[in-house]
């Protein structure tokens, strides 16, 4: 059962509900079943619509939405209870399962599908659902549609519009209640202890799928059910792929390593990324960049706030890094100019977050009619600037070569400002040293 009430996923299926208007109907198929090889599949996870509107877990699902029905709004289409089938694959809801502890109106068999579906298409002039991210399922709305069409002549009304749900919805999904917080909370604070039980383990003569093993640990000890993304445990030079995930590289004193790694708890991600020394003590060149990064992270919080647009943290710290790279002599001239010219891409090739929650890049638009987005409270977003100089940089001192930094923090927008939430995963220099001095 999800952590989120079965009456907070009514309020948003009503919510959505009331943006589509009367005569409509909205139809999201639960996520496929993964399959990793020949006969073996991944663990399942639902797909994040479907979950954000009625958690409910398995697949061969589809939901239904219809504003106004007499006989209720919400209709699940779902697999049978089969004892046969449960005692190889795992217990099902079956149809009364699903009206009892997901609160659906109306539960049918999926096998009907095909049967019932068209009869409540009929009557609708729209058909809202996530087009064009399942050219399968698209189609088979068609085939649905084109069944109440053969029916025209006998009175039946055919839907004329279709339009995207995903314009709704993901707004919808860009705002998190306290209940969605709170579940991000928890993973936030799993993955914390995932990187500081890293940290301990780190030494020379271990691989980085070492650390990578210490982290998935401690996520599934924590109660978590998936990793939010592949997990990158790069040292040395590798820190400077953005993404990472071999992870099959040893760990050499003098090198840092970088994690980016987060877990999801119902399907709602964290996503921390933090960088430290393979040795336990940071060098002169590394504490310098680090430094910057770390000034960067902070500077960016500050302009985390309903008064700010989404573009304002990630200026913040591009000023920041610029300015930290012309003290140590890596860029030369005017800050300003240097951060017109976007001299310090090479640099500092990414942005400075993105949105998380379902989704680890989540859902929703980061410009309105062209321009930044304005913050708004219970928005949940990444923090995270770094530094990658390139081991085959020639133009830099090679004393700087193969450094690759990233600080990487997730921040919920409140009325004055942003709460970090990643706060116990520590990264100042003395936090990271002293931490891995007890080891």
């Amino acid at each position: 059962m999800s952590s989120i009430s079965k009456a907070e996923f009514s309020q948003r299926r009503h919510t959505f509900m009331a943006q589509m208007g009367a005569e409509s109907i909205a139809i999201f198929p639960s996520a496929p079943i993964p399959e990793r090889n020949n006969s073996v599949e991944y663990r399942y996870r639902q797909n994040s619509d479907f979950q954000y509107l009625c958690g409910f877990p398995e697949p061969q699902a589809i939901l239904v939405l219809i504003p106004g029905r007499s006989d209720g709004s919400t209709v699940l289409f779902c697999r049978d209870r089969n004892p046969e089938r449960e005692q190889w694959e795992g217990k099902r809801q079956g149809q009364d399962g699903a009206i009892i502890n997901y609160g659906v109106d109306q539960a049918f068999s999926i096998e009907e599908v095909d049967q019932i579906l068209p009869s409540l298409i009929d009557g609708c002039t729209r058909v809202y659902s996530n087009i064009g991210e399942d050219a399968d399922f698209d189609n088979q709305i068609q085939e649905w549609t084109n069944s109440v069409r053969e029916q025209a002549r006998m009175g039946a009304q055919v839907p004329t519009q279709f339009h995207a749900a995903q314009p709704i919805l993901h707004e919808m999904r860009l705002i998190k209640s306290p209940a969605e917080i709170a579940l991000m909370q928890k993973a936030m604070n799993i993955s914390a202890q995932a990187h500081i039980n890293a940290m301990k383990a780190a030494k020379q003569g271990l691989y980085e799928y070492s650390l990578e093993a210490e982290l998935e640990y401690e996520f599934r000890k924590g109660g978590a059910q998936h990793v939010a993304y592949n997990s990158i445990v790069a040292s040395g030079s590798n820190a400077c792929i953005l993404h990472y995930n071999e992870n099959d590289q040893p760990l050499v004193n003098g090198d840092l390593v970088l994690i980016d790694a987060g877990c999801e708890i119902d399907c709602y991600a964290s996503d921390i990324t933090r960088t430290f020394p393979v040795s336990g003590k940071f060098s002169t060149e590394q504490k310098a960049i680090y430094q910057i990064v770390l000034k960067a992270n902070f500077a960016a919080f500050n302009y985390i706030s309903p008064k700010h647009r989404w573009y304002d943290a990630h200026n913040a710290a591009v000023k920041v890094i610029t300015e930290g790279l012309v003290e140590l002599g890596i860029l030369q001239g005017d800050v300003e100019e240097l951060i017109k010219a976007q001299a310090y891409r090479p640099f500092y090739m990414h942005g400075t977050g993105h949105w998380l929650g379902l989704d680890v890049h989540d859902v929703g638009d980061y410009k309105i009619n062209g321009e930044g987005r304005p913050l708004q409270v219970g928005m949940v977003l990444t923090v995270e600037p770094g530094i990658y100089i390139s081991p085959e940089d020639t133009t830099v001192a090679e004393k700087w070569r193969g450094i690759g930094v990233r600080i990487e923090d997730n921040v919920v927008v409140t009325a004055d400002g942003c709460q970090v939430l990643t706060n116990k995963a520590p990264k100042s220099v003395a936090e990271i040293e002293a931490l891995m001095a007890q080891a």
